[in-house]
C-alpha cells in the first residue's frame, strides 16, 4: 500500500540517515503497522541534521517517529503502536487475556531487550576500538545472551510472541533486528527464525521499502 498524501494519518521521519542506519529508523514500526492494516498514511519528511524547531515541540528529543493523527499528536513508537493497535484488532486483540499478553510483550521489547542493543550498537559502531568499550563488550554479550535465552525459551514453539501476530511482534522484530555482532541470533536458530518469519511478511517488506523510498542520496542534497 503505497503512501497517500492526504491520509488523515501523518508520520514524521527522516529524510536521510547514514547508511548503517538505512531500514533501521523507528518510523519503520508504524509504518510496518499500518501496512498490516491497510491504512494510509502520508510521511513528513524532517532534517536530522538540522531538526526543525517545532518538531522539538512534539518530540522533546527530536527523534521519530512522530504522528499526527487527524489532530492527535503522539510519539515514542511503543505509544503509537498501541494506538495503531485500538484501531484494528489483527494488531492488538480486544479480549481482555489477549489485549493483556500482547502489551506486555510489546513493553518487554522496549524495557527488557532494546536497551541491551543500545548499548551493543554503542560498543560495536559508536565507541569502537575505544578501551572501555573493549572492557565492556563481554560481559555486555554475555548479559545480552542470557536475556535472549529467556525470550527464545518463552517464545518456545509459537509462531508469535502472544499467540497471534500483534503489535508486540512488531516491536521484537524491529528491537532483535538491531542485533549487531557476536552471532547472538545465529547462536539461537529459534529467534533467528522468529525474526525471519517477521522480516518475511509483505506489510514489514513494503513498510521497509517506504522507508528506504524516503532516503534522499545525502543531507547536503536535502
Amino acid at each position: 500500500m503505497p503512501t497517500d498524501p492526504d491520509a488523515p494519518l501523518r508520520i514524521t521521519a527522516f529524510d536521510w540517515v547514514p547508511d548503517f542506519a538505512r531500514g533501521y529508523v523507528r518510523d519503520l514500526r508504524p509504518r510496518w503497522a499500518c501496512e498490516e492494516i491497510g491504512l494510509p498514511y502520508s510521511t513528513r519528511l524532517i532534517s536530522a541534521i538540522d531538526r526543525p524547531a517545532d518538531h522539538y515541540a512534539r518530540q522533546p528529543w527530536g527523534q521519530v517517529p512522530v504522528i499526527d493523527d487527524d489532530g492527535l499528536c503522539m510519539f515514542e513508537s511503543g505509544a503509537i503502536l498501541l494506538h495503531l493497535g485500538e484501531k484494528d484488532e489483527r494488531l492488538l486483540p480486544r479480549d481482555r487475556e489477549g489485549r493483556a499478553r500482547v502489551t506486555s510483550w510489546l513493553f518487554a521489547a522496549y524495557n527488557s531487550v532494546e536497551p541491551l542493543f543500545f548499548e551493543i550498537g554503542n560498543v560495536e559502531i559508536f565507541a569502537a576500538g575505544k578501551e572501555w568499550a573493549k572492557l565492556r563488550r563481554p560481559s555486555l554479550l554475555e548479559e545480552a545472551g542470557q536475556r535472549l535465552d529467556r525470550l527464545e525459551t518463552a517464545l518456545g514453539t509459537r509462531d508469535w510472541l502472544a499467540g497471534e501476530f500483534s503489535i508486540a511482534d512488531i516491536a521484537m522484530v524491529t528491537v532483535l533486528r538491531d542485533a549487531t555482532g557476536a552471532d547472538l541470533l545465529e547462536q539461537r536458530p529459534r529467534l533467528a527464525a522468529y525474526v525471519e518469519r517477521g522480516t518475511s511478511r509483505p506489510a514489514f517488506q513494503a513498510a521497509l521499502a517506504a522507508q528506504l523510498a524516503d532516503f534522499r542520496p545525502d543531507p547536503v542534497a536535502a
